[in-house]
């Protein structure tokens, strides 16, 4: 059998990532590909720490693009800021505070763990007790905004903790980044990481990353080598150091670093506080909808996430029957649960480009509509003009 091209069909996706992209990043994607090492390729490299540091807002010189997605930008912070027999303590209160927990054990460290139910933030004072009873703890680990239940935690505060007991902190900002008030230098973050394929709108293979000068010291003077070869961050500051004197470490991927900085260009052209509060404002939008027609969040209200609606499932619905209508017969995808919410909830992704009135709109029709035919204990024929009004207001 012959295989032909592969032509994929136009989504819309309003999941908890990949997000749509924007033609502006497509079109980036498909410019004519030059060398790693080309002058004009290490000019837009230069750009793109420029770039990623107002994403950040930090002066971090290490700030860089992993080259693989945010589960590689992950497992550089751990593996080069753990050493074997180093205590980390990790708030977990979702599924990614666990994969945090296998980078720590994978390192040779010893894992503390601070359990918060799932859909909640994380809890500072519990972080405080464990910081005291575990005077020896080198780092301190949490997801600001966790994916797997669209909680949003106070990183600030968190930061703050963990400094008064003398430890490197390292966060998980997959989803909140562009997305949600992020500052890592007025928060004292030392080590953090995301994704291209959320609020960034580009398409998923790159980790953002950015590590403080104190972090920076840790690596330098670590007594062990880093495990990992290609995530060492000695040997990669060689690459995405300096310009005049970079040297080849790997071949990045060059078209995807394109769209990455057409992503942060548009960035940077929109404004980070604007796109801050565009998140916020369409989150607003869609909650009205969804809670006109009855549907509750899982999440308290001080504590949600703009970018990721997690909802209880209503009683009586075939969680996957919903989401594969959705998808044949509107194109449209949203998420389904993880860990202990799989099958109890639906996680609708407000991120980057995606997030914007037409998918609200299109998104509550949409439901409107599946709802209604399975006969869901749901208000129809509501959603839409709710979210309107707040759209318009």
């Amino acid at each position: 059998m012959a295989i032909k091209s592969f032509h994929p069909p136009q989504r819309t996706l309003m999941g908890p990532g990949p997000s749509d992209v924007s033609a502006r990043v497509l079109a980036a994607l498909a410019r004519p590909t030059i060398g790693h090492l080309d002058p004009m390729f290490v000019t837009m490299m230069d750009e793109m720490k420029e770039l990623l540091k107002y994403a950040f807002q930090t002066k971090n010189e290490l700030t860089m693009p992993i080259s693989a997605p945010g589960s590689a930008g992950m497992e550089a912070c751990f593996v080069n800021l753990v050493e074997p027999g180093d205590k980390v303590i990790i708030c977990q209160n979702g599924v990614f505070g666990g994969r945090m927990k296998e980078n720590v054990e994978r390192c040779g460290g010893v894992a503390v763990m601070i359990q918060d139910d799932w859909g909640r933030a994380v809890d500072p004072q519990k972080l405080a007790d464990t910081l005291k009873a575990n005077p020896d703890t080198k780092v301190v680990a949490f997801v600001h905004a966790e994916t797997s239940t669209g909680a949003l935690s106070d990183a600030k505060t968190l930061v703050a903790l963990a400094h008064k007991h003398g430890c490197l902190t390292i966060v998980d900002a997959v989803t909140s980044l562009a997305g949600s008030p992020l500052k890592v230098d007025e928060w004292g973050i030392d080590a953090i990481y995301s994704g291209t394929q959320k609020c960034l709108s580009c398409t998923p293979g790159l980790s953002p990353v950015s590590f403080s000068p104190r972090a920076l010291e840790k690596i330098k003077n670590r007594k062990t080598k880093v495990q990992s070869w290609f995530l060492d961050l000695n040997l990669v500051m060689g690459y995405w150091g300096a310009a005049t004197k970079r040297a080849y470490h790997h071949t990045a991927p060059i078209n995807a670093l394109y769209g990455l900085h057409e992503s942060l260009v548009m960035l940077q052209e929109e404004g980070l506080e604007n796109s801050w509060a565009r998140h916020q404002k369409n989150h607003l939008a869609l909650r009205a909808g969804l809670e006109a027609m009855g549907l509750q969040f899982v999440v308290p209200e001080k504590e949600r996430l703009p970018q990721l609606n997690a909802l209880t499932i209503p009683a009586g619905v075939d969680d996957a029957a919903l989401r594969a209508t959705l998808l044949n017969e509107y194109q449209l995808e949203i998420g389904a649960g993880l860990g202990v919410m799989a099958g109890k909830v639906w996680r609708i992704g407000l991120m980057g480009y995606a997030s914007n009135p037409r998918n609200i709109l299109f998104c509550l029709g949409a439901l409107d509509d599946v709802l209604g035919r399975m006969k869901a204990p749901v208000k129809n024929g509501v959603a839409v003009a709710a979210a309107h009004k707040v759209l318009a207001g």
